[in-house]
């Protein structure tokens, strides 16, 4: 399966309802995104055949490996790029807002360049 906005969404979202409930159900997964309960279904079929996910006796949806490299590498960047927003002045909800959408947009390079000077940026305020 392709690596799209969609697909890191999906493992991000998982992630992030495991970090806050301990397991993740699809219905949890269609409440936190606003999709339909047979679009999130649709979808964790197509992730459990990639490899990203699997799912327990009881329903709940467990990241494998690859599929948990992927969540934290994109709620890293959302975290990093909210926080960053936030510091040169953003308002909280539109940091947020844009940091969903440049969290998939942006090079690995840029990235870690942008997270480089950020750093040295903060140390030198302190």
């Amino acid at each position: 399966m392709k690596q799209t906005k969609s697909v890191e969404d999906y493992l991000e979202a998982i992630l992030m309802i495991q970090q806050e409930k301990g397991l993740c159900r699809s219905i949890d997964i269609a409440n936190h995104l606003g999709f339909s309960k047979p679009s999130v279904s649709v979808a964790m079929h197509n992730l459990e055949l990639d490899g990203s996910i699997t799912r327990a006796d009881d329903g709940s949806i467990l990241l494998t490996e690859k599929g948990l490299r992927i969540a934290r590498e994109i709620l890293d960047r959302h975290r990093f790029l909210t926080d960053f927003f936030c510091d040169i002045g953003v308002d909280p909800h539109v940091a947020e807002e844009d940091a969903c959408g440049i969290e998939h947009a942006i090079s690995a390079e840029t990235f870690e360049r942008l997270r480089v000077w950020y750093q040295a940026w903060r140390a030198q305020k302190s």
